[in-house]
């Protein structure tokens, strides 16, 4: 065999950070062990992988065709490993969730399968639909637990349980009394998840049927005070009776049962959408990934709703 697993590893992580130095620090290496063992790979195969910007490398059409083949022969070494070992064979994890499940089922979902796979490793990272998306096309993650549509070439996605979400005000707002309709909702202030999260995209999808032209932007027919990244920061503002707000009924059955926070009913709307297990369609599916997906269908059970599953009550 022309290539060691070490070489392939460095390949991997310069392709990850686009520079030798900071490829070199993820995998405890100097820096000019790992430039050797990127220039003998590439020697002993007579080939380029990467074009040298400066002291940016970026992968060219060789080194893209060769990343996920390198990824998926790394993991499967890995698993293969740990099983010469006689190890819990599931190794690490990298996984992603959007906001609303990363808060408030993930930490959960990672606790079970840590319980059950003590061995293993693992980092959870909280982002928005489109930065979880990137990440995974970009084989920066193992997998992601999405909120939401999921349209990329490279991924694919797999139906978990269903989400809803819902319309909600402080109790003394003038909404929680009295008929919900379009046009008052269009006079009310909003408070918004970000550009770029699915619940805002699935929000405004709902939204924009009942608008008077399809082409009409739902930014523009709101009056949205404010734009915020966090579901809890969302509740506060609303509780404090700044505005209304649309975020999953997952993130607010707590508020509902202490009479916090109020449910407005609109069911002339679609708020329901899927959170999806996604992955690179490249990507070698590892025990570890498996596992996790396990977990994840433990914990929903017989669930068919996210707000449905049974979790730690907040008191």
């Amino acid at each position: 065999m022309r290539y060691s697993l070490r070489q392939l590893a460095v390949f991997v992580a310069v392709a990850r950070h686009d520079n030798v130095s900071l490829a070199a620090e993820s995998l405890a290496m100097s820096q000019s062990a790992a430039s050797t063992a990127l220039a003998e790979l590439e020697r002993q195969f007579d080939c380029r992988l990467f074009d040298r910007h400066g002291k940016r490398l970026r992968l060219n059409g060789l080194g893209r065709e060769l990343l996920p083949k390198a990824i998926a022969l790394l993991d499967q070494a890995e698993e293969l490993e740990q099983l010469l070992g006689q190890q819990d064979a599931t190794g690490s994890l990298e996984i992603g969730a959007t906001l609303t499940i990363g808060n408030y089922l993930a930490p959960q979902i990672v606790g079970s399968f840590l319980e059950h796979h003590p061995a293993s490793r693992v980092e959870l990272h909280v982002l928005n639909t489109h930065q979880l998306i990137e990440k995974l096309a970009h084989f920066e993650l193992d997998i992601g637990l999405v909120e939401g549509e999921v349209e990329h070439p490279l991924l694919e996605a797999t139906h978990w349980v269903s989400d809803r979400l819902s319309i909600f005000c402080a109790p003394s707002h003038p909404l929680a009394r009295g008929e919900v309709t379009l046009a008052r909702l269009l006079e009310a202030r909003w408070i918004m998840r970000e550009r770029g999260s699915g619940t805002r995209s699935t929000f405004e999808q709902a939204l924009r049927p009942h608008l008077e032209s399809p082409s009409d932007s739902v930014a523009q027919r709101l009056d949205i005070m404010m734009e915020l990244e966090h579901t809890e920061g969302i509740k506060r503002a609303v509780e404090a009776g700044l505005g209304i707000g649309c975020v999953s009924r997952l993130a607010l059955r707590d508020a509902f049962r202490r009479g916090s926070l109020v449910e407005l009913p609109t069911p002339w709307l679609e708020l329901t959408r899927a959170y999806r297990f996604v992955h690179h369609r490249d990507r070698f599916i590892t025990q570890a990934m498996r596992e996790f997906v396990t977990s994840c269908r433990t914990l929903s059970g017989s669930a068919s709703r996210s707000d449905e599953i049974e979790m730690h009550q907040v008191p």
